[in-house]
Protein backbone atom coordinates (compact mmCIF):
# COMPACT_ATOMS: atom_id res chain seq x y z
CA UNK A 1 0.00 0.00 0.00
CA UNK A 2 1.12 3.58 -0.57
CA UNK A 3 -0.02 6.84 0.91
CA UNK A 4 0.65 8.76 -2.30
CA UNK A 5 -2.61 10.46 -3.34
CA UNK A 6 -4.10 9.31 -6.63
CA UNK A 7 -4.66 12.95 -7.62
CA UNK A 8 -2.41 15.95 -6.95
CA UNK A 9 -3.86 19.46 -6.68
CA UNK A 10 -1.99 22.74 -7.04
CA UNK A 11 -2.70 26.33 -7.99
CA UNK A 12 -0.61 28.45 -10.33
CA UNK A 13 -2.12 31.92 -10.20
CA UNK A 14 -5.61 31.70 -11.68
CA UNK A 15 -5.11 28.11 -12.87
CA UNK A 16 -6.11 25.08 -10.78
CA UNK A 17 -4.13 22.00 -11.81
CA UNK A 18 -5.39 18.47 -11.10
CA UNK A 19 -2.81 15.79 -11.92
CA UNK A 20 -3.56 12.07 -12.16
CA UNK A 21 -0.80 10.49 -10.11
CA UNK A 22 -0.69 6.69 -10.45
CA UNK A 23 1.97 6.30 -13.16
CA UNK A 24 2.81 2.74 -12.04
CA UNK A 25 -0.84 1.82 -12.70
CA UNK A 26 -1.06 3.85 -15.91
CA UNK A 27 -3.25 6.34 -14.01
CA UNK A 28 -6.21 3.98 -13.92
CA UNK A 29 -9.12 5.76 -12.24
CA UNK A 30 -10.07 4.80 -8.69
CA UNK A 31 -12.77 5.88 -6.26
CA UNK A 32 -10.11 7.91 -4.41
CA UNK A 33 -9.05 9.71 -7.58
CA UNK A 34 -12.64 10.59 -8.46
CA UNK A 35 -13.42 11.75 -4.91
CA UNK A 36 -10.38 14.05 -4.91
CA UNK A 37 -11.26 15.24 -8.41
CA UNK A 38 -14.80 16.17 -7.35
CA UNK A 39 -13.44 18.10 -4.36
CA UNK A 40 -11.05 19.99 -6.63
CA UNK A 41 -13.86 20.67 -9.08
CA UNK A 42 -16.04 22.22 -6.38
CA UNK A 43 -13.13 24.33 -5.12
CA UNK A 44 -12.57 25.55 -8.68
CA UNK A 45 -16.26 26.36 -9.09
CA UNK A 46 -16.54 28.22 -5.78
CA UNK A 47 -13.29 30.25 -5.92
CA UNK A 48 -13.68 33.44 -7.99
CA UNK A 49 -9.91 33.92 -8.28
CA UNK A 50 -9.58 30.61 -10.16
CA UNK A 51 -10.34 31.08 -13.86
CA UNK A 52 -9.20 27.84 -15.52
CA UNK A 53 -8.94 24.20 -14.45
CA UNK A 54 -6.26 22.04 -16.06
CA UNK A 55 -6.44 18.24 -15.89
CA UNK A 56 -3.18 16.44 -16.65
CA UNK A 57 -1.24 13.31 -15.66
CA UNK A 58 2.16 11.96 -14.71
CA UNK A 59 3.90 9.09 -16.44
CA UNK A 60 3.68 7.58 -19.91
CA UNK A 61 -0.14 7.23 -19.94
CA UNK A 62 -2.69 9.96 -19.41
CA UNK A 63 -5.16 7.32 -18.24
CA UNK A 64 -5.73 3.65 -19.00
CA UNK A 65 -9.39 3.79 -17.94
CA UNK A 66 -11.17 2.65 -14.80
CA UNK A 67 -9.15 0.44 -12.45
CA UNK A 68 -11.08 -2.84 -12.70
CA UNK A 69 -9.01 -4.35 -9.89
CA UNK A 70 -9.85 -1.74 -7.25
CA UNK A 71 -12.85 -2.19 -4.97
CA UNK A 72 -15.43 -4.95 -4.83
CA UNK A 73 -17.88 -4.97 -7.76
CA UNK A 74 -21.58 -4.62 -6.97
CA UNK A 75 -23.58 -7.67 -8.12
CA UNK A 76 -25.84 -6.73 -11.04
CA UNK A 77 -28.46 -9.30 -11.93
CA UNK A 78 -30.90 -7.29 -14.05
CA UNK A 79 -30.74 -4.78 -16.86
CA UNK A 80 -32.29 -2.18 -14.58
CA UNK A 81 -29.59 -2.66 -11.92
CA UNK A 82 -26.89 -2.21 -14.56
CA UNK A 83 -28.46 1.03 -15.78
CA UNK A 84 -28.73 2.31 -12.20
CA UNK A 85 -25.11 1.33 -11.59
CA UNK A 86 -24.02 3.50 -14.49
CA UNK A 87 -26.23 6.41 -13.44
CA UNK A 88 -25.60 6.48 -9.69
CA UNK A 89 -22.71 4.39 -8.47
CA UNK A 90 -19.83 4.27 -10.96
CA UNK A 91 -17.54 6.33 -8.69
CA UNK A 92 -19.92 9.29 -9.14
CA UNK A 93 -18.76 9.80 -12.71
CA UNK A 94 -22.09 10.87 -14.20
CA UNK A 95 -22.63 13.41 -11.42
CA UNK A 96 -19.07 14.72 -11.78
CA UNK A 97 -19.23 14.96 -15.57
CA UNK A 98 -22.55 16.82 -15.39
CA UNK A 99 -20.96 19.32 -13.01
CA UNK A 100 -17.92 19.79 -15.25
CA UNK A 101 -20.22 20.65 -18.13
CA UNK A 102 -22.34 23.01 -16.01
CA UNK A 103 -19.55 25.08 -14.42
CA UNK A 104 -19.27 28.41 -16.21
CA UNK A 105 -15.49 28.33 -16.38
CA UNK A 106 -13.23 26.57 -18.90
CA UNK A 107 -11.77 23.15 -18.11
CA UNK A 108 -8.75 22.01 -20.13
CA UNK A 109 -7.36 18.49 -20.34
CA UNK A 110 -3.81 17.76 -21.52
CA UNK A 111 -2.99 14.28 -22.87
CA UNK A 112 0.73 13.57 -22.73
CA UNK A 113 0.21 9.90 -23.63
CA UNK A 114 -2.48 7.31 -24.37
CA UNK A 115 -5.98 8.23 -23.18
CA UNK A 116 -8.20 5.18 -22.93
CA UNK A 117 -11.73 4.25 -21.84
CA UNK A 118 -12.80 6.07 -18.69
CA UNK A 119 -9.97 8.58 -19.06
CA UNK A 120 -11.32 9.57 -22.46
CA UNK A 121 -14.86 9.77 -21.09
CA UNK A 122 -13.69 12.19 -18.39
CA UNK A 123 -11.89 14.21 -21.06
CA UNK A 124 -15.03 14.54 -23.16
CA UNK A 125 -16.63 16.67 -20.42
CA UNK A 126 -13.73 19.13 -20.58
CA UNK A 127 -14.11 22.21 -22.74
CA UNK A 128 -10.70 21.93 -24.42
CA UNK A 129 -8.61 18.85 -25.21
CA UNK A 130 -4.91 19.31 -25.96
CA UNK A 131 -2.70 16.46 -27.16
CA UNK A 132 1.01 15.78 -27.25
CA UNK A 133 2.21 14.14 -30.45
CA UNK A 134 2.61 10.84 -28.57
CA UNK A 135 -1.01 10.79 -27.32
CA UNK A 136 -3.48 8.22 -28.64
CA UNK A 137 -7.15 7.44 -28.06
CA UNK A 138 -9.25 4.28 -27.78
CA UNK A 139 -12.31 2.74 -26.20
CA UNK A 140 -11.46 -0.88 -25.28
CA UNK A 141 -14.98 -1.66 -24.04
CA UNK A 142 -15.82 -3.24 -27.39
CA UNK A 143 -13.31 -6.01 -26.63
CA UNK A 144 -15.60 -7.02 -23.76
CA UNK A 145 -18.75 -6.79 -25.88
CA UNK A 146 -20.12 -3.63 -24.22
CA UNK A 147 -20.29 0.13 -24.80
CA UNK A 148 -18.53 2.97 -22.98
CA UNK A 149 -21.57 4.24 -21.08
CA UNK A 150 -20.33 7.29 -19.17
CA UNK A 151 -19.93 9.80 -22.05
CA UNK A 152 -18.39 7.38 -24.55
CA UNK A 153 -21.41 7.40 -26.82
CA UNK A 154 -23.49 10.41 -25.76
CA UNK A 155 -20.84 13.11 -25.46
CA UNK A 156 -18.50 11.64 -28.08
CA UNK A 157 -21.21 11.72 -30.77
CA UNK A 158 -21.95 15.38 -29.96
CA UNK A 159 -18.28 16.31 -30.33
CA UNK A 160 -17.10 14.33 -33.35
CA UNK A 161 -20.40 13.24 -34.93
CA UNK A 162 -21.74 9.78 -35.65
CA UNK A 163 -19.29 9.19 -38.51
CA UNK A 164 -16.15 9.06 -36.35
CA UNK A 165 -17.97 7.74 -33.28
CA UNK A 166 -18.65 4.57 -35.28
CA UNK A 167 -14.94 4.32 -36.02
CA UNK A 168 -13.90 4.47 -32.38
CA UNK A 169 -16.72 2.38 -30.90
CA UNK A 170 -18.09 0.01 -33.55
CA UNK A 171 -14.81 -0.61 -35.36
CA UNK A 172 -13.01 -0.50 -32.00
CA UNK A 173 -9.90 1.13 -33.49
CA UNK A 174 -7.38 3.38 -31.75
CA UNK A 175 -6.33 6.70 -33.27
CA UNK A 176 -3.17 8.74 -32.87
CA UNK A 177 -3.09 12.44 -31.99
CA UNK A 178 -3.00 13.64 -35.59
CA UNK A 179 -6.06 11.58 -36.55
CA UNK A 180 -7.82 12.75 -33.36
CA UNK A 181 -7.21 16.30 -34.57
CA UNK A 182 -8.76 15.51 -37.96
CA UNK A 183 -11.76 13.93 -36.22
CA UNK A 184 -12.31 17.03 -34.09
CA UNK A 185 -11.62 15.10 -30.90
CA UNK A 186 -8.77 17.41 -29.83
CA UNK A 187 -8.23 21.11 -30.39
CA UNK A 188 -4.43 21.20 -30.67
CA UNK A 189 -1.53 18.79 -31.11
CA UNK A 190 1.79 20.01 -29.72
CA UNK A 191 5.32 18.54 -29.96
CA UNK A 192 6.21 16.36 -26.99
CA UNK A 193 9.25 18.43 -26.01
CA UNK A 194 7.27 21.69 -25.70
CA UNK A 195 3.92 20.20 -24.67
CA UNK A 196 3.82 21.28 -21.03
CA UNK A 197 4.94 24.82 -21.86
CA UNK A 198 2.37 25.25 -24.62
CA UNK A 199 -0.41 23.82 -22.48
CA UNK A 200 0.33 26.38 -19.77
CA UNK A 201 0.44 29.16 -22.37
CA UNK A 202 -3.00 28.09 -23.59
CA UNK A 203 -4.39 28.02 -20.05
CA UNK A 204 -2.89 31.44 -19.29
CA UNK A 205 -4.54 32.79 -22.45
CA UNK A 206 -7.91 31.46 -21.29
CA UNK A 207 -7.42 32.91 -17.81
CA UNK A 208 -6.95 36.36 -19.34
CA UNK A 209 -10.32 36.29 -21.14
CA UNK A 210 -13.50 37.93 -19.89
CA UNK A 211 -15.00 35.53 -17.36
CA UNK A 212 -18.62 36.53 -17.93
CA UNK A 213 -18.27 36.12 -21.68
CA UNK A 214 -16.65 32.70 -21.20
CA UNK A 215 -19.40 31.50 -18.88
CA UNK A 216 -22.26 32.62 -21.10
CA UNK A 217 -20.50 31.29 -24.19
CA UNK A 218 -20.27 27.85 -22.59
CA UNK A 219 -24.02 27.84 -21.96
CA UNK A 220 -24.96 29.41 -25.30
CA UNK A 221 -22.88 26.98 -27.37
CA UNK A 222 -24.58 23.94 -25.81
CA UNK A 223 -28.05 25.47 -26.14
CA UNK A 224 -27.47 26.52 -29.75
CA UNK A 225 -26.41 22.97 -30.58
CA UNK A 226 -29.65 21.55 -29.17
CA UNK A 227 -32.25 23.87 -30.71
CA UNK A 228 -33.21 24.99 -34.20
CA UNK A 229 -31.57 27.91 -35.98
CA UNK A 230 -34.20 30.51 -35.06
CA UNK A 231 -34.05 29.60 -31.38
CA UNK A 232 -30.25 29.47 -31.49
CA UNK A 233 -30.28 33.10 -32.63
CA UNK A 234 -32.53 33.92 -29.69
CA UNK A 235 -29.92 32.31 -27.42
CA UNK A 236 -27.28 34.61 -28.90
CA UNK A 237 -29.44 37.68 -28.40
CA UNK A 238 -30.31 36.76 -24.83
CA UNK A 239 -26.68 36.18 -23.93
CA UNK A 240 -25.53 39.45 -25.47
CA UNK A 241 -28.35 41.40 -23.81
CA UNK A 242 -26.68 40.56 -20.51
CA UNK A 243 -23.07 40.97 -21.63
CA UNK A 244 -23.58 44.32 -23.38
CA UNK A 245 -25.03 45.89 -20.23
CA UNK A 246 -21.82 45.19 -18.34
CA UNK A 247 -19.23 48.00 -17.96
CA UNK A 248 -16.56 45.68 -19.37
CA UNK A 249 -18.24 45.78 -22.78
CA UNK A 250 -18.19 49.58 -23.09
CA UNK A 251 -14.65 49.73 -21.73
CA UNK A 252 -13.53 47.13 -24.25
CA UNK A 253 -15.14 49.00 -27.16
CA UNK A 254 -13.49 52.25 -26.08
CA UNK A 255 -10.08 50.57 -25.86
CA UNK A 256 -10.58 49.05 -29.30
CA UNK A 257 -11.55 52.40 -30.88
CA UNK A 258 -8.57 54.11 -29.27
CA UNK A 259 -6.34 51.32 -30.53
CA UNK A 260 -7.56 51.82 -34.13
CA UNK A 261 -6.97 55.51 -33.84
CA UNK A 262 -3.39 54.99 -32.69
CA UNK A 263 -2.74 52.25 -35.28
CA UNK A 264 -2.61 49.44 -32.70
CA UNK A 265 -6.02 47.76 -32.49
CA UNK A 266 -6.38 44.97 -29.95
CA UNK A 267 -6.11 41.47 -31.37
Amino acid sequence: MTDTPHLLIEEQGAILIATLNRPDKLNALTAQAMELFEQALHHFRDTPELKVMLVRATGRYFCSGVDLRSGKPTPMLTGSSIREQHRLRTMGMHRIYDEMEAIEKPIVVAHQGPCVGGGLELSLSCDFRLAARSASYAFPEGKFGVLPASNGVSRLARIIGTHWTRYLIMANLAVDADKAMIMGLVHEVFPDDSFEEQVMQFCSHLAAQNGEQMGLAKIAIELAHDVGLAQARNVERMANSALMLAPAYREGIERYIKGIGSGGADK
